[in-house]
């Protein structure tokens, strides 16, 4: 039995990862469940899972979530950073599935790898803004992390056998999102509801965004880079629209290793929770003669500048790719809101980075205050001051 704590429970991964847990009641425990607001979903699952500890982001959260629950619920209901860091190193818990939604993400897994617990990493957010520490830390508490991103989860699978010195370059997919095939010059006319509709997959609401900006693939490059101890010219993105190769290795002798399977993150979930067993899922296959053809191309960076922005800030480093996430966070809520046109993105986090003093070799400390710094300075941006 491996018990577990999901930080993030209520979001897409969280929910995918408790339909598997269900699946398996003979192999899972949910010993601790944290969310940020949504009190009626978690209750739901508390009532469904039993788990020891709940966690919510404040008392008036915690309040909610109290009187949803009922009185004989044996639940210990925490709220705060002292309650995520309660759930992630839980002395009962083996495995945290790190699933909380941005930067928020970064020092509740700390906090997990610091206690020895096995990670499965959905928020890639961990290792953008601070992927040598935790690689670091990883190591020295000697702790596996398993990748959950369906894309990291393929190059996984597809390194597992081989030998690293052998790995040539990460060939990773992307479908392109819902604007592939739009002209730049209808991108005036966005709106949250039309970036929303991905055409691939089903995801929350901000890393759908990411997803229409190719800002998510830029942020996948700078975690797979810590992942699997690559540079960052060995890192390719490739646009895939049907999203069926989830994302291939090549290896010096000229030979290509490919994960495939539909576009779903059940598969990538499962196997982060159970390698290098797999679970028994019963995923239906491609229809590959539905399909007909698997296409690629390059990725456009003048259309979709947030992939440059990316790989500018996984080549300089330090704290610059903590600013350009923290300004894309800033900027995504912003165009969520319809504060801003979906075409602004990218330019709010050009000046942001643009206005930035790179720290070297920083702490957790200098991290989170560019982090900080660079909420601030999108805020300013935005409002034109």
């Amino acid at each position: 039995m491996k018990n577990l704590a999901i930080l993030g429970s209520t979001g897409s991964i969280g929910r995918n990862t408790l339909e598997i847990i269900e699946l398996f009641p003979e192999r899972f425990a949910v010993k601790a469940l944290a969310a940020k607001s949504n009190t009626s979903l978690l209750a739901k699952q508390i009532e469904r899972f039993a788990p020891e500890i709940a966690v919510v982001i404040d008392e008036t959260r915690a309040l909610e979530l109290k009187k949803k629950l009922s009185a004989k619920t044996p639940v210990e209901i925490l709220y705060g950073q002292s309650g995520y860091r309660t759930a992630a190193t839980d002395r009962a818990v083996d495995m945290v599935v790190s699933a909380m939604v941005g930067a928020a993400g970064l020092i509740p897994t700390l906090d997990a790898v610091e206690a020895g617990k096995d990670i499965a990493l959905a928020n890639k957010e961990t290792l953008v803004i601070a992927g040598e520490i935790v690689v670091e830390k990883a190591r020295r508490h000697n702790i596996r992390i398993f990748p959950v991103d369906s894309e990291h989860s393929a190059i996984f699978q597809c390194i597992s056998g081989n030998r690293r010195q052998d790995l040539d370059r990460i060939l990773l997919t992307g479908s392109g999102g819902p604007f592939l095939s739009v002209p730049q010059n209808e991108f005036f006319n966005i709106k949250p509801r039309d970036a929303l509709q991905h055409p691939t997959w089903q995801m929350g609401k901000k890393i759908s965004i990411d997803s229409a900006t190719l800002m998510n693939k830029g942020l996948e490059v700078m975690e797979a880079k810590w992942l699997f101890d690559v540079s960052t010219d060995m890192i390719e993105v490739i646009i895939h629209p049907q999203s069926i190769i989830h994302s291939m290795v090549s290896f010096k002798d000229g030979s290509i290793i490919a994960q495939l399977g539909i576009p779903d993150m059940k598969g990538a979930i499962a196997y982060a929770l159970s390698c290098p067993e797999r679970l028994s899922l019963n995923q239906p296959l491609p229809d590959f003669t539905h399909i007909g053809a698997l296409t690629f191309k390059k990725p456009d960076v003048k259309k979709f500048p947030c992939l440059a922005l990316a790989y500018d800030a996984c080549e300089i480093g330090q704290t610059l790719p903590a600013v350009l996430n923290a300004a894309n966070e800033v900027v995504v809520q912003a165009f969520l809101s319809e504060r801003v046109p979906f075409i602004a993105i990218p330019d709010v986090i050009r000046k942001t980075m643009d206005g930035h003093i790179v720290v070297a070799h920083p702490t957790i400390s200098d991290i989170l205050e560019a982090d900080r710094w660079a909420r601030d300075e999108a805020a300013m941006i935005l409002s034109g001051k």
